[in-house]
C-alpha cells in the first residue's frame, strides 16, 4: 500500500469512528435540539368545532369556512363588533368572558364608543352568550381594552384602559354589581396614563403590569401605587424588532414569566421569557402570525384572519390551555360598518404543558453552556 493510500484509509477510519460516536450521542441530544427549533406558534392545537363550519358566515372569503360558535360573536353581524377578552372559570364550572363591544354600523373605528360586557358559556371554547353591559349606571357601561382576573380575596377585578385609562371595577359576583376602585396610579409619575394595561398576579403576591412601552411595574394593590422597575425591557431583548409593539400580556408557568407582545404593523407577535419577571428577558421566537396556518380545526380546515390582536391566556393546573384573540377579517380601515366585515373573539387550544416542559430543558442547557463566573 502506498503512503497516500495508507493515509486515506486512516482518514476514512477516523471519520467512520467520529460518525459512530455522533450517532451514539444522538438520542440524548435530539429532543432538546427539536425543542430548540420550535417556538410558541408550534404549540397551538386544533380547534374542535362547536358548530358545523360555515361557508356563509360573515367575513372575507380569505378567512375560510369557520365556526360561528367558537368564542363570542354577533352571528348576524348586524349589531355588535366584539374585541378584547379575558376568561374566568367560576366554581359552578361556567366560563365568564369579559370583553368590549360597540355598534357594528360604526365600523372598527367605533371602538372609541365601546362598552364593557359580560358573556357566559358552558365550555371554554364557547359559544358565549352576551349577558349585557357590566356597569350600565356608570357612563352607560363605557369601557375598552377590557381585561379581568380574580383577586386574592375572591373578588373579580376588571381593568379598563384607553377610554377610561386604568380604571378598575370589582365585584363579588360575576353578575355584579360592579364598584369602581378608582384608577391605577404610579409612584412619582402623576401624569402617567394607562395604555394596554393588563394586571397579573405574581407568585409573590404582587400585581404586575407590563405597559405598552415595555416598562414593568409592581404594586401590592391592584390600583397601586405601582413602582416602575426600570426602563423598557424591549431594547434589551436581543433579536426583538422594536416596531409598533402593543398588547403585552404576561403570565407565569413552568417556573418562568412569559410575555407575548404584538406588533400591529408587522401583524405578528413575539414570545419572551424571564426567570424573575423583571429583567433578563429573552426572545423565544414567534408567538403567532396571521399569515401562517396555525388556526386549524380538527378536520384540517384552516382559518386566516387578517388581524389577530389582544392576546389573553386561560390557565389550568399551572399551564396555559387556551389563548383568546380578537380577530378581524380585513384591515381595520376597510371595516366601515354595515357590511360583511366585522370582529369577534376566538378561543384556541394550546399545549402549555409541552411548551413549559421544552423550555425547562432549553433553560437547563443555556445555564450549563453559560460561562462560569470568576470568584
Amino acid at each position: 500500500m502506498s503512503f497516500c493510500r495508507a493515509r486515506l484509509a486512516l482518514c476514512l477510519a477516523a471519520c467512520t469512528f467520529a460518525g459512530m460516536a455522533r450517532a451514539a450521542d444522538a438520542p440524548a441530544t435530539a429532543p432538546a435540539t427539536a425543542a430548540a427549533r420550535k417556538s410558541m406558534i408550534d404549540y397551538f392545537l386544533p380547534m374542535p368545532p362547536r358548530a358545523p363550519l360555515s361557508n356563509d358566515a360573515w367575513g372575507a372569503p380569505e378567512v375560510g369556512p369557520r365556526d360561528p360558535a367558537n368564542g363570542l360573536e354577533d352571528r348576524t353581524n348586524a349589531k355588535w363588533c366584539y374585541w378584547d377578552g379575558a376568561v374566568i372559570r367560576s366554581a359552578d364550572g361556567k366560563y365568564h368572558l369579559y370583553a368590549s363591544r360597540w355598534d357594528e354600523k360604526l365600523g372598527h373605528r367605533g371602538w372609541h364608543q365601546s362598552l364593557a360586557v359580560h358573556a357566559v358559556a358552558d365550555d371554554v371554547m364557547g359559544p358565549y352568550e352576551d349577558k349585557g353591559v357590566c356597569w350600565p349606571d356608570s357612563q352607560n357601561g363605557k369601557g375598552h381594552n377590557v381585561t379581568a382576573l380574580t383577586m386574592p380575596d375572591g373578588r373579580i377585578a376588571i381593568t379598563i384602559s384607553e377610554t377610561r385609562p386604568g380604571e378598575v371595577f370589582a365585584s363579588k359576583s360575576h353578575d355584579g354589581p360592579w364598584e369602581s376602585l378608582g384608577r391605577i396610579t404610579v409612584a412619582g409619575e402623576p401624569r402617567w396614563k394607562a395604555s394596554n394595561v393588563t394586571p397579573v398576579l405574581r407568585h409573590d403576591g404582587q400585581y404586575m403590569v407590563v405597559q405598552r412601552s415595555g416598562r414593568i411595574m409592581l404594586a401590592s394593590e391592584i390600583t397601586g401605587p405601582y413602582v416602575m422597575q426600570g426602563p423598557s425591557i424591549y431594547p434589551k431583548v436581543q433579536g426583538l424588532t422594536l416596531e409598533n409593539l402593543e398588547d403585552p400580556v404576561a403570565w407565569r408557568s413552568g417556573g418562568l414569566y412569559h410575555i407575548v407582545v404584538n406588533s400591529w404593523s408587522q401583524r405578528k407577535a413575539f414570545h419572551l421569557t424571564s426567570a424573575n419577571g423583571i429583567d433578563g428577558w429573552k426572545l423565544r421566537g414567534l408567538a403567532y402570525d396571521p399569515t401562517v396556518d396555525f388556526l386549524r380545526y380538527t378536520d384540517g380546515t384552516v382559518n386566516r384572519w387578517n388581524k389577530i390582536e389582544r392576546p389573553a391566556v386561560v390557565m389550568h393546573d399551572g399551564h396555559v390551555t387556551h389563548f383568546l384573540f380578537s380577530v378581524l377579517d380585513v384591515p381595520k380601515d376597510r371595516e366601515r360598518g354595515n357590511d360583511r366585515h366585522g370582529s369577534k373573539i376566538i378561543v384556541v387550544p394550546f399545549d402549555g404543558a409541552a411548551l413549559d416542559r421544552d423550555l425547562a430543558e432549553i433553560v437547563k442547557r443555556e445555564q450549563a453552556d453559560a460561562p462560569a463566573t470568576q470568584p
